[in-house]
């Protein structure tokens, strides 16, 4: 494997909170250019924490982070890489466009160069007819995807989600699945998702990473091949129930809770008490 292929590589990475509660353990991922992968698991295993390691938020407090085969703080990791969060966190006073278009401007962009760029990012996601419109306009669904079209108005190669859709109700966020499905499809865009649904993960993931808790770690890892676009009964097929088999008894597994040693464990509850 070259390391040009290599978009996001984290080698024996652990996280320890200030406090002392072991967050991550050990952690190895490596993410290929052109990936799709997924990252599922209980509550509190360390899934949006990872993310923040690999968008360079925090900092491992051992092992190594690499985004395109560099620190992830650098400036040329940072503009090559996106991060949509949980929430749209747009502006509320702010038009769709400017809300889309502040990476951009932040970055001082002209006026002219920006608006191309905001109707093509809008475009992507749909939304070209309501560049205009206010955030408190929009549904649930729509908001989210001016945050993705805030994501990709630097047009980076490395997109990271923290559960973009979990608050959507089914039909939107099946809808957005396909639409986020439809720009990587594209081509030159790697993906990394979070996400609570083992459903989705089946669905979107080229590569699922299945993570447990106490500490966080990845403790199994599925890769298939699936078809583009997908069917449209894609999700009750034979080979779509098979995956999403293997990724229940895998989660099911990794929910399983870790001895440890005494010491240890008094260690970790110290580290949780405020």
């Amino acid at each position: 494997m070259s390391s040009a292929s290599i978009a996001v590589e984290l080698r024996q990475v652990g996280l320890r909170h200030a406090g002392g509660l072991q967050a991550l353990s050990q952690v190895d991922l490596h993410v290929l250019a052109g990936d799709f992968v997924c990252l599922v698991g209980p509550s509190g295993c360390g899934k949006s924490s990872l993310l923040k390691l690999i968008a360079g938020l925090w900092q491992p407090s051992s092992g190594t982070v690499r985004v395109a085969g560099g620190d992830p703080r650098r400036i040329e990791a940072r503009q090559r890489l996106s991060f949509v969060f949980q929430e749209p966190t747009l502006m509320p006073w702010a038009s769709v466009a400017d809300n889309v278009g502040l990476p951009l401007k932040l970055a001082r962009v002209n006026r002219r160069d920006r608006a191309a760029e905001v109707d093509a990012a809008l475009h992507r996601v749909g939304l070209q007819g309501f560049a205009q419109a206010l955030p408190h306009e929009l549904s649930g669904g729509m908001q989210m995807r001016v945050s993705i079209a805030r994501g990709l108005i630097t047009r980076p190669s490395i997109l990271l989600l923290d559960e973009p859709f979990g608050a959507l109700d089914e039909i939107t966020r099946q809808k957005l699945d396909d639409e986020l499905l439809s720009i990587w499809a594209q081509g030159e865009l790697t993906v990394v998702f979070v996400t609570h649904s083992l459903a989705e993960a089946a669905y979107l993931g080229t590569r699922v990473c299945v993570m447990g808790s106490g500490p966080g770690r990845i403790t199994f890892e599925d890769e298939a091949r699936q078809p583009w676009p997908r069917p449209t009964h894609h999700r009750t097929s034979a080979d779509f129930n098979q995956r999403l088999r293997t990724l229940q008894d895998a989660l099911a597994e990794a929910s399983e809770p870790v001895s440890m040693p005494p010491s240890q464990a008094a260690q970790a509850f110290r580290g949780a008490v405020p």
